[in-house]
């Protein structure tokens, strides 16, 4: 895989501008590129960075372009993102495009689902906090009220929603765990060490929207109490894997992934501590990636342009 950044998209522009991404795949063909960037030359927009990746095996384009555009105030941003999709929409016809204009400007509404381990979730609290990782976070939902100190230290509302055990009872309480979702519309759901299985609608609900961490290297060590399985395989690198969810249980798009190094002394309680640096690490970065647009899902597979 490669990719053509031209240059680093985050620096600020005027207040008169806005920061706009044009996010588009098609099947390969000539002339795409040169066609996207006229049109926005067309309409005074300045590329400042720009991402393009060939698939050989499927011959399939990805592109990711960030512009700057004038613009009469913020509020007006959307009008404009409208006009764009509006006027863009016969040129993406064309070429048998999916596609999607962003605000690079706009926060995303960010849930995060967690349990009772507090690694990830105390990460990305605290890079939300102090802006290193902005998105908007109206809400975190747990099926536990061990954490609720925690988040509303932060001040940001806490939901307990138990799950019970049996089907009925675990149906009705992930429908209300939907329901407070829904009454926030988020753009983005985290399952920060969530333990819990999310149904095939509720997936279907969010494609490509959900975003998990699991404390294994996937596809290896599926399921639950990874590390229990490669202390019994003695595998000598444990990791992490930041992916979407889907319907199958841990198959979803790959993100990020990191491994740390292990001995044959390091004991199940030793893998664990070190897993949990690598997974709030992997998190954060995976969802990042998705928060920039940088992450393209194709198929079973993801196209991530990085800065």
């Amino acid at each position: 895989m490669t990719s053509a950044p031209i240059s680093a998209g985050s620096s600020p522009v005027p207040a008169s501008q806005a920061r706009l991404r044009l996010i588009a795949s098609c099947p390969d063909r000539v002339g795409i590129v040169a066609r996207v960037a006229t049109f926005l030359a067309e309409r005074g927009a300045s590329i400042t960075e720009a991402n393009h990746y060939h698939d050989a095996s499927s011959q399939w384009f990805f592109m990711r372009s960030e512009f700057a555009i004038s613009v009469g105030g913020a509020e007006q941003r959307q009008a404009l993102l409208a006009g764009l999709a509006d006027e863009f929409r016969p040129i993406a016809e064309g070429f048998d495009m999916e596609w999607r204009f962003t605000d690079a400007q706009r926060p995303q509404r960010v849930v995060i689902l967690v349990s009772r381990f507090d690694h990830c979730l105390a990460h990305l609290l605290h890079r939300w906090k102090s802006g290193d990782l902005p998105y908007d976070l109206p809400c975190v939902i747990s099926n536990h009220d061990d954490l609720r100190s925690l988040v509303e230290w932060y001040g940001v509302p806490f939901h307990h929603v138990p799950v019970p055990r049996d089907a009925a009872g675990k149906e009705a309480a992930l429908k209300r765990t939907a329901a407070l979702m829904d009454e926030v519309a988020p753009d983005t759901i985290v399952l920060a060490r969530y333990m819990q299985v999310f149904p095939p609608w509720l997936c279907a609900r969010y494609p490509s929207r959900i975003i998990n961490i699991h404390h294994s290297f996937l596809p290896s060590f599926v399921g639950g109490r990874p590390y229990h399985q490669a202390e019994e395989r003695g595998v000598k690198l444990i990791g992490a894997t930041c992916h979407y969810v889907t319907e199958q249980l841990d198959a979803g798009p790959i993100i990020e992934q990191d491994v740390v190094r292990i001995r044959h002394s390091d004991t199940i309680k030793d893998m664990m501590r070190l897993g949990k640096d690598v997974e709030s690490a992997v998190l954060a970065r995976g969802l990042r990636l998705h928060l920039e647009d940088r992450v393209l899902v194709h198929g079973h597979k993801t196209i991530l342009f990085s800065e």
